[in-house]
Protein backbone atom coordinates (compact mmCIF):
# COMPACT_ATOMS: atom_id res chain seq x y z
CA UNK A 1 0.00 0.00 0.00
CA UNK A 2 1.20 3.69 -0.46
CA UNK A 3 1.27 5.94 2.03
CA UNK A 4 -1.57 8.02 0.45
CA UNK A 5 -3.18 4.48 0.22
CA UNK A 6 -2.78 3.98 3.90
CA UNK A 7 -3.75 7.26 5.54
CA UNK A 8 -7.15 7.37 3.49
CA UNK A 9 -8.23 3.78 4.80
CA UNK A 10 -6.48 4.62 8.08
CA UNK A 11 -8.84 7.91 8.48
CA UNK A 12 -11.93 6.31 7.07
CA UNK A 13 -11.79 2.72 8.88
CA UNK A 14 -9.89 3.53 12.21
CA UNK A 15 -11.56 6.28 13.78
CA UNK A 16 -11.90 5.44 17.54
CA UNK A 17 -9.23 2.16 17.25
CA UNK A 18 -6.49 2.49 19.94
CA UNK A 19 -3.14 2.39 18.17
CA UNK A 20 -0.59 0.99 20.19
CA UNK A 21 3.23 1.35 18.60
CA UNK A 22 2.24 0.62 14.80
CA UNK A 23 1.75 3.36 12.70
CA UNK A 24 4.45 5.74 13.39
CA UNK A 25 5.40 6.32 9.92
CA UNK A 26 1.90 8.30 9.60
CA UNK A 27 3.87 10.63 11.47
CA UNK A 28 7.19 10.52 11.63
CA UNK A 29 9.37 12.07 8.61
CA UNK A 30 6.41 14.72 7.91
CA UNK A 31 8.82 17.77 8.18
CA UNK A 32 6.71 20.12 6.56
CA UNK A 33 3.66 18.74 9.03
CA UNK A 34 6.09 18.78 12.24
CA UNK A 35 5.94 22.67 11.72
CA UNK A 36 2.35 23.22 10.45
CA UNK A 37 -1.08 21.98 11.21
CA UNK A 38 -4.30 22.68 9.89
CA UNK A 39 -4.82 25.35 12.33
CA UNK A 40 -1.72 26.63 11.77
CA UNK A 41 1.95 26.60 13.59
CA UNK A 42 2.33 25.28 17.09
CA UNK A 43 3.37 28.25 19.20
CA UNK A 44 5.76 27.58 22.31
CA UNK A 45 4.29 28.23 25.28
CA UNK A 46 6.36 29.73 28.13
CA UNK A 47 5.99 27.85 31.09
CA UNK A 48 7.25 24.81 28.84
CA UNK A 49 4.72 22.51 29.08
CA UNK A 50 2.45 22.36 25.91
CA UNK A 51 2.74 23.55 22.89
CA UNK A 52 -0.67 24.51 21.37
CA UNK A 53 -1.73 26.27 17.80
CA UNK A 54 -3.02 29.97 17.87
CA UNK A 55 -5.83 30.78 19.81
CA UNK A 56 -6.12 26.97 21.33
CA UNK A 57 -5.12 27.01 25.12
CA UNK A 58 -5.00 24.87 27.93
CA UNK A 59 -5.58 23.80 31.61
CA UNK A 60 -3.61 21.99 33.69
CA UNK A 61 -6.42 20.07 35.55
CA UNK A 62 -4.19 17.39 38.06
CA UNK A 63 -0.63 16.77 38.21
CA UNK A 64 0.79 13.76 39.62
CA UNK A 65 1.98 14.69 43.53
CA UNK A 66 -0.38 17.62 43.95
CA UNK A 67 -3.19 16.92 46.98
CA UNK A 68 -6.12 15.22 45.69
CA UNK A 69 -9.08 17.80 46.18
CA UNK A 70 -10.93 14.47 47.95
CA UNK A 71 -8.05 14.60 50.37
CA UNK A 72 -7.87 11.35 50.36
CA UNK A 73 -3.62 12.02 49.49
CA UNK A 74 -1.28 12.86 46.42
CA UNK A 75 -2.52 12.60 42.81
CA UNK A 76 -0.76 9.46 41.56
CA UNK A 77 1.74 8.91 38.79
CA UNK A 78 1.68 6.95 35.19
CA UNK A 79 -1.32 8.65 33.97
CA UNK A 80 -2.68 6.17 31.08
CA UNK A 81 -5.92 5.39 29.52
CA UNK A 82 -8.97 7.94 30.28
CA UNK A 83 -12.21 8.45 29.14
CA UNK A 84 -14.87 11.13 29.45
CA UNK A 85 -18.50 10.33 30.82
CA UNK A 86 -21.40 12.26 30.74
CA UNK A 87 -22.41 13.51 34.78
CA UNK A 88 -26.04 13.52 35.10
CA UNK A 89 -25.73 16.84 36.75
CA UNK A 90 -24.34 18.20 34.19
CA UNK A 91 -20.76 18.61 33.10
CA UNK A 92 -18.12 15.79 32.46
CA UNK A 93 -16.87 13.16 34.32
CA UNK A 94 -13.26 12.41 34.00
CA UNK A 95 -12.17 8.56 34.67
CA UNK A 96 -8.43 8.13 34.67
CA UNK A 97 -6.46 5.28 34.98
CA UNK A 98 -2.88 4.47 36.59
CA UNK A 99 -0.77 2.21 35.19
CA UNK A 100 1.46 1.67 38.07
CA UNK A 101 3.88 -1.40 38.57
CA UNK A 102 5.45 -2.31 42.23
CA UNK A 103 7.67 0.01 41.75
CA UNK A 104 5.97 3.34 41.05
CA UNK A 105 6.79 6.22 43.29
CA UNK A 106 3.04 7.85 43.86
CA UNK A 107 0.91 4.74 44.16
CA UNK A 108 -2.87 5.14 44.27
CA UNK A 109 -3.82 5.95 47.71
CA UNK A 110 -5.92 3.14 49.45
CA UNK A 111 -9.25 4.30 50.56
CA UNK A 112 -11.76 1.66 52.39
CA UNK A 113 -14.48 0.27 50.29
CA UNK A 114 -12.30 0.88 47.07
CA UNK A 115 -9.24 -1.34 47.40
CA UNK A 116 -8.86 -5.06 46.27
CA UNK A 117 -5.31 -5.52 47.32
CA UNK A 118 -3.74 -3.40 49.92
CA UNK A 119 -0.10 -3.95 48.02
CA UNK A 120 -1.53 -2.83 44.76
CA UNK A 121 -0.35 0.63 43.82
CA UNK A 122 -2.54 1.09 40.45
CA UNK A 123 -5.76 2.22 39.82
CA UNK A 124 -8.16 5.20 38.80
CA UNK A 125 -8.86 8.57 40.25
CA UNK A 126 -12.08 10.13 38.52
CA UNK A 127 -12.59 13.77 38.06
CA UNK A 128 -15.60 16.10 38.02
CA UNK A 129 -15.36 18.65 35.76
CA UNK A 130 -18.22 21.77 35.29
CA UNK A 131 -18.44 22.97 31.47
CA UNK A 132 -15.90 25.18 32.19
CA UNK A 133 -13.11 22.67 33.09
CA UNK A 134 -12.95 23.97 36.62
CA UNK A 135 -12.48 20.89 39.26
CA UNK A 136 -15.07 20.47 41.27
CA UNK A 137 -14.14 17.20 42.85
CA UNK A 138 -11.18 14.29 42.50
CA UNK A 139 -10.66 11.44 44.33
CA UNK A 140 -9.87 7.75 43.97
CA UNK A 141 -12.04 5.53 41.86
CA UNK A 142 -10.46 1.92 42.52
CA UNK A 143 -7.41 1.46 44.32
CA UNK A 144 -5.03 -2.08 45.26
CA UNK A 145 -4.76 -3.06 41.11
CA UNK A 146 -1.60 -3.41 39.08
CA UNK A 147 -0.87 -1.67 35.88
CA UNK A 148 -4.21 -0.41 35.08
CA UNK A 149 -3.50 0.20 30.99
CA UNK A 150 -6.19 0.57 28.59
CA UNK A 151 -9.61 -0.63 29.48
CA UNK A 152 -13.20 0.75 27.69
CA UNK A 153 -16.53 2.32 28.06
CA UNK A 154 -19.85 0.62 28.90
CA UNK A 155 -22.89 1.28 26.93
CA UNK A 156 -24.11 2.43 30.29
CA UNK A 157 -21.77 5.11 31.32
CA UNK A 158 -19.00 3.40 33.46
CA UNK A 159 -15.18 2.31 32.81
CA UNK A 160 -13.70 -1.11 32.38
CA UNK A 161 -10.54 -0.92 33.60
CA UNK A 162 -7.83 -3.38 32.69
CA UNK A 163 -4.74 -4.88 34.63
CA UNK A 164 -1.86 -5.63 31.97
CA UNK A 165 -0.75 -8.46 34.63
CA UNK A 166 -0.85 -11.94 35.49
CA UNK A 167 1.18 -11.50 38.68
CA UNK A 168 -0.28 -14.12 41.22
CA UNK A 169 -0.75 -13.61 45.02
CA UNK A 170 2.93 -13.65 46.56
CA UNK A 171 4.72 -12.04 43.53
CA UNK A 172 6.13 -8.54 44.72
CA UNK A 173 4.14 -8.92 48.11
CA UNK A 174 0.82 -8.63 46.54
CA UNK A 175 -1.95 -10.84 48.63
CA UNK A 176 -4.02 -11.53 45.86
CA UNK A 177 -4.21 -12.86 41.99
CA UNK A 178 -3.58 -10.22 39.73
CA UNK A 179 -4.88 -9.88 36.01
CA UNK A 180 -8.24 -8.87 35.79
CA UNK A 181 -11.24 -6.49 34.49
CA UNK A 182 -12.98 -3.90 37.27
CA UNK A 183 -15.66 -2.07 36.68
CA UNK A 184 -15.51 1.83 37.72
CA UNK A 185 -18.47 4.35 38.02
CA UNK A 186 -17.01 7.70 38.19
CA UNK A 187 -19.76 9.20 39.53
CA UNK A 188 -20.24 6.91 42.46
CA UNK A 189 -17.32 4.71 43.15
CA UNK A 190 -18.30 3.04 46.26
CA UNK A 191 -21.54 1.51 44.43
CA UNK A 192 -19.01 -0.38 42.08
CA UNK A 193 -15.95 -1.33 44.82
CA UNK A 194 -13.11 -3.72 43.80
CA UNK A 195 -14.48 -6.19 42.16
CA UNK A 196 -13.02 -8.61 40.06
CA UNK A 197 -14.88 -9.64 36.93
CA UNK A 198 -13.21 -12.90 37.19
CA UNK A 199 -15.39 -14.91 34.85
CA UNK A 200 -13.75 -12.06 31.90
CA UNK A 201 -10.80 -14.32 32.85
CA UNK A 202 -6.91 -13.42 34.12
CA UNK A 203 -4.57 -12.46 31.75
CA UNK A 204 -2.28 -9.29 30.64
CA UNK A 205 -5.64 -7.14 29.71
CA UNK A 206 -5.00 -4.25 27.60
CA UNK A 207 -8.39 -3.05 25.93
CA UNK A 208 -12.18 -4.22 25.71
CA UNK A 209 -15.02 -3.29 23.38
CA UNK A 210 -18.88 -3.83 24.06
CA UNK A 211 -21.05 -4.88 21.31
CA UNK A 212 -24.00 -2.07 21.83
CA UNK A 213 -26.13 -4.25 20.79
CA UNK A 214 -25.90 -7.82 21.68
CA UNK A 215 -23.75 -6.81 24.89
CA UNK A 216 -20.72 -9.29 24.47
CA UNK A 217 -17.60 -7.64 25.47
CA UNK A 218 -14.24 -8.35 23.49
CA UNK A 219 -10.82 -8.42 25.10
CA UNK A 220 -7.67 -8.14 23.59
CA UNK A 221 -4.39 -9.71 25.36
CA UNK A 222 -0.91 -7.75 25.46
CA UNK A 223 1.99 -10.74 25.30
CA UNK A 224 4.74 -9.45 23.52
CA UNK A 225 6.79 -12.69 24.27
CA UNK A 226 5.89 -16.08 22.59
CA UNK A 227 3.15 -17.68 23.23
CA UNK A 228 1.89 -14.73 22.28
CA UNK A 229 -1.94 -13.66 23.30
CA UNK A 230 -4.81 -14.07 22.19
CA UNK A 231 -8.48 -11.97 21.08
CA UNK A 232 -11.17 -13.32 23.42
CA UNK A 233 -15.23 -12.68 23.67
CA UNK A 234 -17.10 -12.82 26.94
CA UNK A 235 -20.95 -13.43 26.45
CA UNK A 236 -22.38 -11.89 30.04
CA UNK A 237 -25.13 -13.47 31.30
CA UNK A 238 -26.98 -11.03 32.12
CA UNK A 239 -26.13 -8.48 28.99
CA UNK A 240 -26.20 -5.17 28.90
CA UNK A 241 -28.44 -4.71 32.23
CA UNK A 242 -26.25 -2.05 33.68
CA UNK A 243 -23.40 -1.42 36.26
CA UNK A 244 -23.06 -4.51 38.01
CA UNK A 245 -24.30 -6.80 35.93
CA UNK A 246 -21.07 -8.52 34.91
CA UNK A 247 -20.34 -9.68 37.79
CA UNK A 248 -23.29 -12.32 37.25
CA UNK A 249 -20.57 -13.94 35.19
CA UNK A 250 -20.47 -15.66 31.92
CA UNK A 251 -18.47 -17.33 28.90
CA UNK A 252 -15.13 -16.91 28.01
CA UNK A 253 -13.94 -17.76 24.80
CA UNK A 254 -11.00 -17.63 22.41
CA UNK A 255 -11.35 -16.78 18.48
CA UNK A 256 -9.71 -19.47 16.37
CA UNK A 257 -9.03 -18.70 12.73
CA UNK A 258 -9.35 -22.01 10.85
CA UNK A 259 -5.67 -22.87 9.77
CA UNK A 260 -3.86 -19.61 10.79
CA UNK A 261 -2.47 -19.75 14.20
CA UNK A 262 -0.53 -16.81 13.92
CA UNK A 263 -2.25 -13.96 12.82
CA UNK A 264 1.11 -12.54 11.68
CA UNK A 265 1.27 -14.93 8.70
CA UNK A 266 -1.15 -13.05 6.96
CA UNK A 267 0.68 -10.10 4.96
CA UNK A 268 -2.31 -9.11 2.36
CA UNK A 269 -5.10 -5.95 3.25
CA UNK A 270 -8.37 -7.22 2.48
CA UNK A 271 -7.60 -10.73 3.80
CA UNK A 272 -11.04 -11.98 4.93
CA UNK A 273 -11.70 -15.37 6.82
CA UNK A 274 -15.67 -16.46 7.13
CA UNK A 275 -16.99 -19.27 9.54
CA UNK A 276 -14.60 -17.78 12.46
CA UNK A 277 -14.72 -20.16 15.65
CA UNK A 278 -14.98 -19.28 19.42
CA UNK A 279 -13.75 -21.79 21.62
CA UNK A 280 -14.43 -22.04 25.12
CA UNK A 281 -11.78 -21.32 27.54
CA UNK A 282 -10.45 -24.76 29.31
CA UNK A 283 -9.55 -21.97 32.93
CA UNK A 284 -10.44 -18.30 32.61
CA UNK A 285 -8.67 -18.21 36.12
CA UNK A 286 -5.54 -19.28 34.95
CA UNK A 287 -4.88 -21.32 38.07
CA UNK A 288 -2.29 -23.36 37.01
CA UNK A 289 -1.55 -22.59 33.53
CA UNK A 290 -1.60 -18.87 31.28
CA UNK A 291 -4.71 -18.76 29.19
CA UNK A 292 -2.53 -18.78 26.40
CA UNK A 293 -0.70 -21.76 26.88
CA UNK A 294 -4.22 -23.74 28.05
CA UNK A 295 -5.27 -26.85 25.53
CA UNK A 296 -7.58 -25.55 23.32
CA UNK A 297 -7.96 -29.17 21.42
CA UNK A 298 -5.98 -30.89 18.32
CA UNK A 299 -6.36 -27.68 16.10
CA UNK A 300 -5.39 -25.52 18.22
CA UNK A 301 -6.24 -22.10 18.37
CA UNK A 302 -4.71 -18.17 17.07
CA UNK A 303 -2.10 -16.24 19.00
CA UNK A 304 -0.97 -12.76 17.95
CA UNK A 305 1.87 -10.73 19.22
CA UNK A 306 0.91 -7.46 21.39
CA UNK A 307 -2.88 -7.29 20.63
CA UNK A 308 -3.18 -3.87 21.89
CA UNK A 309 -6.48 -1.64 20.88
CA UNK A 310 -9.71 -2.89 20.62
CA UNK A 311 -13.03 -0.71 19.81
CA UNK A 312 -16.29 -0.93 18.28
CA UNK A 313 -17.58 0.88 15.27
CA UNK A 314 -20.58 0.36 13.24
CA UNK A 315 -21.46 -3.33 13.35
CA UNK A 316 -18.19 -4.53 13.77
CA UNK A 317 -15.24 -4.89 16.74
CA UNK A 318 -11.50 -3.70 15.64
CA UNK A 319 -8.58 -4.72 17.27
CA UNK A 320 -4.92 -4.25 17.24
CA UNK A 321 -1.67 -6.22 16.68
CA UNK A 322 0.95 -3.08 16.82
CA UNK A 323 3.72 -5.15 15.93
CA UNK A 324 5.19 -8.66 14.83
CA UNK A 325 8.83 -9.89 15.20
CA UNK A 326 10.27 -13.02 13.92
CA UNK A 327 13.27 -12.99 16.06
CA UNK A 328 10.16 -12.88 18.97
CA UNK A 329 8.90 -15.52 17.72
CA UNK A 330 6.05 -14.62 15.59
CA UNK A 331 5.39 -16.32 12.34
CA UNK A 332 6.15 -12.95 10.37
CA UNK A 333 6.96 -9.36 10.43
CA UNK A 334 5.34 -6.25 10.51
CA UNK A 335 4.99 -2.90 12.33
CA UNK A 336 1.18 -3.14 12.73
CA UNK A 337 -1.91 -4.78 11.90
CA UNK A 338 -5.50 -3.63 12.09
CA UNK A 339 -8.53 -6.47 11.92
CA UNK A 340 -12.33 -6.09 11.94
CA UNK A 341 -14.46 -8.80 13.11
CA UNK A 342 -17.62 -8.78 11.85
CA UNK A 343 -20.09 -10.98 14.57
CA UNK A 344 -22.82 -11.18 12.20
CA UNK A 345 -21.26 -12.65 9.71
CA UNK A 346 -18.79 -14.38 11.55
CA UNK A 347 -16.14 -13.00 9.49
CA UNK A 348 -12.54 -11.64 10.12
CA UNK A 349 -11.02 -9.00 7.87
CA UNK A 350 -7.25 -7.46 7.53
CA UNK A 351 -7.76 -3.92 6.93
CA UNK A 352 -5.14 -2.25 7.06
CA UNK A 353 -1.08 -3.82 7.86
CA UNK A 354 2.14 -1.49 7.95
CA UNK A 355 5.70 -2.93 6.72
CA UNK A 356 7.92 -4.50 6.30
CA UNK A 357 6.97 -5.69 2.85
CA UNK A 358 5.01 -1.81 2.18
CA UNK A 359 6.35 1.48 1.74
CA UNK A 360 4.97 2.06 5.43
CA UNK A 361 8.26 1.55 7.46
CA UNK A 362 8.62 1.66 11.65
CA UNK A 363 11.28 4.64 12.28
CA UNK A 364 11.29 4.10 15.98
CA UNK A 365 8.10 6.40 17.37
CA UNK A 366 5.24 5.01 18.47
CA UNK A 367 1.83 6.40 18.43
CA UNK A 368 -0.42 5.04 21.43
CA UNK A 369 -4.20 5.93 22.05
CA UNK A 370 -6.57 7.13 19.53
CA UNK A 371 -9.69 9.00 19.83
CA UNK A 372 -12.34 10.57 17.42
CA UNK A 373 -12.04 14.43 16.93
CA UNK A 374 -14.46 17.02 16.61
CA UNK A 375 -13.37 17.40 13.33
CA UNK A 376 -14.68 13.75 11.88
CA UNK A 377 -10.63 12.86 12.16
CA UNK A 378 -8.70 11.11 14.27
CA UNK A 379 -6.14 12.55 17.33
CA UNK A 380 -3.20 10.06 18.07
CA UNK A 381 -0.71 9.68 21.15
CA UNK A 382 2.70 9.32 20.64
CA UNK A 383 5.08 7.27 22.99
CA UNK A 384 8.69 7.70 21.98
CA UNK A 385 11.54 9.44 22.62
CA UNK A 386 12.49 13.09 22.28
CA UNK A 387 9.44 15.90 22.22
CA UNK A 388 6.05 14.21 22.72
CA UNK A 389 2.44 14.81 19.76
CA UNK A 390 -0.37 14.66 19.81
CA UNK A 391 -0.85 14.52 16.28
CA UNK A 392 -4.07 14.46 13.63
CA UNK A 393 -5.17 12.62 10.93
CA UNK A 394 -7.59 14.80 8.76
CA UNK A 395 -10.19 12.71 6.44
CA UNK A 396 -8.53 13.46 3.56
CA UNK A 397 -5.60 11.60 5.41
CA UNK A 398 -3.10 14.30 5.83
CA UNK A 399 -0.81 13.98 9.17
CA UNK A 400 -0.71 17.20 11.52
CA UNK A 401 0.85 18.02 15.10
CA UNK A 402 -1.96 19.51 17.05
CA UNK A 403 -0.08 19.38 20.76
CA UNK A 404 3.30 19.00 21.77
CA UNK A 405 5.38 18.17 24.80
CA UNK A 406 8.74 19.07 24.88
CA UNK A 407 12.04 17.72 26.90
CA UNK A 408 13.60 19.63 30.02
CA UNK A 409 14.16 23.21 28.72
CA UNK A 410 15.10 25.06 31.65
CA UNK A 411 11.69 26.75 32.60
CA UNK A 412 10.68 25.63 36.20
CA UNK A 413 7.56 24.17 35.01
CA UNK A 414 8.90 21.85 32.40
CA UNK A 415 9.82 18.87 33.49
CA UNK A 416 11.18 15.82 31.38
CA UNK A 417 7.60 14.62 30.09
CA UNK A 418 7.27 10.88 28.73
CA UNK A 419 4.60 10.04 26.26
CA UNK A 420 0.79 10.88 25.65
CA UNK A 421 -1.73 9.29 26.68
CA UNK A 422 -5.86 9.07 26.90
CA UNK A 423 -6.70 11.33 24.48
CA UNK A 424 -10.47 11.63 24.50
CA UNK A 425 -12.89 14.25 23.97
CA UNK A 426 -16.14 15.89 26.14
CA UNK A 427 -19.35 14.54 25.22
CA UNK A 428 -20.30 18.09 23.51
CA UNK A 429 -16.79 18.20 21.74
CA UNK A 430 -15.53 21.14 22.88
CA UNK A 431 -12.57 19.96 25.37
CA UNK A 432 -9.75 17.62 24.48
CA UNK A 433 -8.07 15.94 27.58
CA UNK A 434 -4.98 13.89 27.36
CA UNK A 435 -2.67 12.71 29.75
CA UNK A 436 1.20 13.19 30.09
CA UNK A 437 2.17 9.48 31.76
CA UNK A 438 5.18 10.87 33.83
CA UNK A 439 5.16 12.66 35.71
CA UNK A 440 1.44 12.30 35.03
CA UNK A 441 -0.75 15.56 33.47
CA UNK A 442 -3.88 15.88 32.97
CA UNK A 443 -4.70 18.88 30.56
CA UNK A 444 -7.96 20.00 28.88
CA UNK A 445 -7.36 21.29 25.93
CA UNK A 446 -9.85 23.94 24.18
CA UNK A 447 -10.18 25.93 20.97
CA UNK A 448 -11.76 26.75 17.84
CA UNK A 449 -12.10 23.40 16.93
CA UNK A 450 -13.50 22.51 13.30
CA UNK A 451 -16.47 20.91 12.31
Amino acid sequence: MKRRDVLAQAAAVGAGVAFAGAVSELFAGTASALGQTVYGPLQPDPLGLLDLPRDFHYKVLSREGDPLRSGEGMVPGNHDGMAAISSRYGGVLLVRNHENRSTGRIPVPIVPGLVYDPMGKGGCTALTLNNNNDVLAERVAICGTVQNCSGGRTPWGTWLTCEETEDKAGTNGYTKDHGFIFEVDPAEPHHSGAVPLTAMGRFPHEAVAVDPLFGVVYETEDATQAPFGLFYRFTPTRPLAGRGSLRAGGRLQAMRVPGVPDLSAVQDTGTTFDGIEWVNVPDPLAAQTPVRLQDFGPRGITHAQKLEGCYWGGRSVYFVSSFARRSQGSAADHFGQVWRYDPILHRLSLVIIFGPNTDVQLPGESPDNISLAPTGGLMLCEDGAGDQYVFGITRRGEVYPMARGRQNIGTPQAPEYGEFAGVTFSPDSETMYVNCYEPGTTFAIRGPWRG
